[in-house]
């Protein structure tokens, strides 16, 4: 096996146990193990089980990214918008399950970037300004676009993140029902919501 192959195959049985475990429950031991490795093999490769996770990670967030922003990019109605985003990380958890699995965990290495959370945040960037061009065509303000782009990103993540264990219903009808909840409850936005019960 060459040098190449074998790091490609000490990422696989790591990516795997690290689904399986998360980053506290895996020891280089296991992954030494899994692969049919001395430990020193993988400290050659990687420096340690955080050298290992960090290029994991690092590989997760850029084909979940690179999904996620296609479907932005390819602009359109802002309804089919938001259907191809929900669509991409619905595909992106059924290509990907080991993979998403670990992006959803707590980071056990201090990084201000390459998490769930940071790369969920970019994407509601990229979502404020397909708000805020809505907001101002319907008379609403687009200074509430940021808010607005964190809970429908939230609520497409989250419902992911259920449906990664559930697999029911089928990916077209969650994002079916997503974009209802998103884009029904949208088209009926107040322009000052209030709370109406006690408070």
């Amino acid at each position: 096996m060459t040098a190449s192959q074998r790091r490609e195959q000490l990422l696989a049985v790591s990516r795997r146990l690290f689904a399986e475990k998360g980053f506290d429950g895996t020891s280089v031991e296991e992954i030494a193990a899994r692969a049919q490795v001395s430990k020193p093999v993988v400290y050659e490769h990687f420096g340690g089980k955080e050298g290992i996770y960090a290029v994991i990670v690092d590989r997760e967030v850029q084909a979940l990214t690179s999904a996620l922003t296609g479907a932005l990019a390819e602009g359109g109605h802002p309804k089919v918008i938001v259907e191809r985003t929900a669509l991409a990380l619905l595909g992106y958890i059924e290509a990907s399950e080991d993979g998403f699995r670990i992006l959803v965990r707590d980071s056990p290495v201090a990084q201000a970037t390459g998490t769930f959370s940071s790369l969920i945040g970019d994407v509601a960037t990229q979502v404020e300004s397909i708000l805020a061009d809505q907001f101002r065509a319907n008379g609403l303000d687009p200074k509430a676009a940021p808010l607005y782009a964190q809970m429908l990103v939230g609520m497409v993540a989250l419902t992911g993140q259920y449906w990664l264990d559930a697999r029911s219903p089928k990916k077209t009808e969650v994002a079916a029902h997503l974009v209802n909840l998103a884009w029904n409850g949208l088209s009926g936005m107040e322009r000052k919501p209030a709370l109406t019960g006690p408070r």
